[in-house]
């Protein structure tokens, strides 16, 4: 089943681990990838000084305040998009990183956006999976459970895997926070 705004609409908190396992698909004009979902990080509005959304919507964080179903990406360090998918009911913010899939479909065209890394390598960072995937800034606010016609989409798990809560990373403020969520 393709999971639809319904799924998203739902505490950050309570949708990043429920993520795991899901299978992302992405169709572009060069191809379709996919992959499953290993690695998150929740990221919630106003309580939490590592969102986007702490200080309340701009023009960059908008999208996380709703409606939810959508993706925000963003650029960071001048190099690298992230991929994160809205949560919250609609005015209230909050966003899932995808910090790492497992490839399944799609593999020349990852190693050719990616370059000469091994598989395992491919896609174990937000900044690689966007690239290896095709996810630019276009992508941001797009609706999610377009399915194979086109878009970003994703496919809800067959079961739920063992999974394992830990700090944030590659952050400075609410790193402690135990919001990154990983298949064990």
């Amino acid at each position: 089943m393709i999971l639809t705004a319904d799924f998203f609409a739902r505490p950050t908190l309570k949708v990043a681990p429920d993520l795991l396992g899901a299978t992302l698909f992405v169709q572009t004009d060069a191809g379709r990838c996919s992959g499953r979902i290993v690695e998150v990080e929740a990221y919630l509005g106003a309580e939490d000084p590592a969102s986007h959304a702490f200080g309340g919507p701009t023009p960059r964080s908008a999208v996380m305040f709703g409606p939810p179903g959508r993706t925000y990406v963003y650029f960071i360090y001048g190099m690298h998009h992230c991929l994160n998918f809205v949560t919250e009911p609609e005015g209230t913010a909050g966003a899932v990183l995808i910090r790492g899939i497992e490839p399944l479909e799609g593999m020349d065209l990852m190693r050719a956006r990616r370059g000469k890394f091994l598989d395992k390598d491919l896609c174990n960072g937000p900044g690689k999976l966007c690239q290896a995937l095709g996810i630019d800034r276009k992508c941001s606010g797009l609706t999610l459970g377009h399915g194979p016609d086109g878009g970003i989409w994703v496919l809800d798990r067959a079961e739920k895997p063992d999974i394992e809560a830990s700090r944030r990373i590659g952050i400075r403020k609410g790193e402690e926070l135990p919001y990154r969520f990983s298949i064990s």
